[in-house]
């Protein structure tokens, strides 16, 4: 019998939880940038194996102190993508300190009762060194630990035979050759979006919101994007456009480069800016 199972990937903001999932999918599936809570929904990887298959969760960053709305609903997300699970990764960053917000981190997930792996990321980082043993000293709380750069890919098959450790028998819930969950135009729509946090960084504010309204492949061949960025100012709405239009065209040119690799197709986007601060309700 294979198996299967759901497994959620958890950990606060900026711990590579997206990149470790590319890792372990073995491609580009959650949008990736220095910027904290760059994940929205909880994205479905998907790993099928000789074994069987994982669908891996990735949840957005988990951040303490942030009361807005936007925050408030991506809390409930992560909580949620905890129910009906049946084995946990948590990532930490060993770059950075333990502090209040890791601790509130790990409460969420110290009841769960499925096996728990603690992934220390990033050990690539000479800066690991710093605060490395902090973390394994957590290691007491998982059922096993694993250090890994989900960056270089080192030791992430370690994880991943884990997970098939870990995983009872079941069916497999996507097709062997799917890899996501998400339709063309979300995966799209998310990658417009990576590319506006990769160019503005800390300019530009984290709730800023792509949505694709058309797609579809012209006569000629050539797949035609029209999406359109929300953000909830004016002023930030100038900023993404960018003097002589040049910002939106080089985010359209960014996007579309990475496409066409991928694809082998021609790509044609079509970038709107509109300011719309009640986006956030939209969100599912």
């Amino acid at each position: 019998m294979s198996k299967s199972g759901f497994v959620s990937v958890i950990g606060r903001s900026n711990v590579g939880k997206s990149t470790l999932m590319n890792a372990l999918v073995g491609s580009k599936v959650a949008i990736t940038s220095p910027k904290a809570q760059t994940t929205r929904r909880p994205v479905h990887g998907i790993i099928s194996h000789k074994e069987g298959q994982a669908v891996l969760v990735d949840t957005p960053g988990f951040m303490q102190k942030a009361h807005d709305p936007l925050t408030q609903k991506l809390t409930h997300w992560i909580k949620d993508s905890l129910r009906e699970i049946d084995a946990v990764l948590y990532v930490v960053d060993p770059t950075r300190s333990i502090g209040d917000e890791e601790r509130a981190a790990m409460r969420l997930v110290a009841h769960i009762e499925k096996p728990k792996l603690l992934v220390i990321n990033k050990i690539d980082d000479p800066k690991s060194r710093i605060y490395i043993d902090f973390y394994r000293d957590l290691a007491k709380e998982f059922d096993a630990y694993v250090e890994v750069s989900a960056k270089t890919g080192k030791d992430t098959d370690l994880v991943t035979r884990w997970i098939f450790d870990h995983l009872n028998e079941g069916e497999f819930m996507y097709p062997e050759f799917q890899l996501t969950n998400l339709s063309n135009e979300e995966w799209v729509g998310e990658l417009i979006r990576e590319k506006l946090f990769l160019r503005l960084r800390e300019e530009l504010p984290y709730s800023t919101h792509v949505e694709v309204k058309e797609m579809y492949t012209a006569d000629n061949g050539m797949v035609i994007v029209k999406a359109i960025v929300y953000t909830n100012a004016e002023r930030y709405k100038r900023m993404i456009i960018g003097a002589g239009a040049r910002g939106i065209k080089e985010i359209g040119q960014s996007t579309r480069n990475e496409l066409e690799a991928v694809s082998g197709k021609k790509y044609y986007l079509e970038l709107k800016v509109e300011v719309d601060p009640s986006w956030v309700g939209r969100l599912e």
